[in-house]
Formats: C-alpha cells, sequence, structure tokens
C-alpha cells in the first residue's frame, strides 16, 4: 500500500486521484505533482514504485502545505479572526456561516438540528 504524506493511499485507483485523498491535494496540485515526477497520470497507486512513492514525498515536503501542518494553519486563521473579534470571527464563534449565506430558512450544515421553540403557533392576540 503506498503511503504519501503519512497517508496511506487507496490502491486499486489511479494515482491522480489517490493523491487527491491527502488534505491539502486537490486536481490541480495533484496533476502538477505528478507532471513534476513525470508520472503517468492514469498510473495505478498499486503499479507505482519505491523510488516513484519517494520521489512524490519529497516534491510535497519541499512545495506543498499538506495534512497536519495546513489544518493547524487554517485552525490558527480561525482563532486569529476571533482574537481581533471581526465580523468572520464573531460569526466563527456563533457557529454561523461566515461568507454572507442567508439563515432565515438554511444554514443547517452550520447551526446544527432544528431547535424547537415551543408555543410560536397558534398564539392569539
Amino acid at each position: 500500500m503506498p503511503r504519501i504524506a503519512g497517508i496511506d493511499l487507496p490502491e486499486k485507483k489511479k494515482i491522480l486521484y489517490a493523491l487527491q485523498y491527502v488534505h491539502g491535494i486537490g486536481p490541480k496540485f495533484a496533476a502538477d505533482i505528478l507532471s513534476e515526477a513525470q508520472i503517468d497520470p492514469n498510473t495505478r497507486a498499486t503499479e507505482i514504485t519505491e523510488q516513484q512513492i519517494a520521489q512524490i514525498n519529497a516534491i510535497i515536503d519541499s512545495g506543498y502545505l499538506v495534512e497536519g501542518a495546513l489544518r493547524r494553519q487554517v485552525s490558527q486563521n480561525i482563532q486569529r479572526l476571533k482574537d481581533i473579534r471581526c465580523y468572520r470571527g464573531d460569526r466563527h464563534r456563533r457557529g454561523l456561516p461566515a461568507h454572507g449565506q442567508r439563515t432565515r430558512c438554511n444554514a443547517r450544515t452550520r447551526k446544527g438540528r432544528k431547535k424547537t421553540v415551543a408555543g410560536k403557533k397558534g398564539v392569539k392576540g
């Protein structure tokens, strides 16, 4: 099983798609890494040699922020926004969308499950 950047890649997939299982490597970066290493993107992950794996690892280590370091940087950026008490930081603190989406009827991913408020319907006044 190929192990790149500390991640076990799926064996049966093409290496172009298997590389995308590493956090921080998307389609473009995967294609760039393979072209720099001169590896055919259609090669299966099982067919990659140890030398090619070492070459891919060297390319990723030298030029890309992946896995733990990337997660740490993103969380530090969010924490900085919270510390300076900007609008986006307040939205993160409250668990609401930070990019201007509406929250009246959607945003369930950020807000969580519905919290039913008792006694709202049927109140006559």
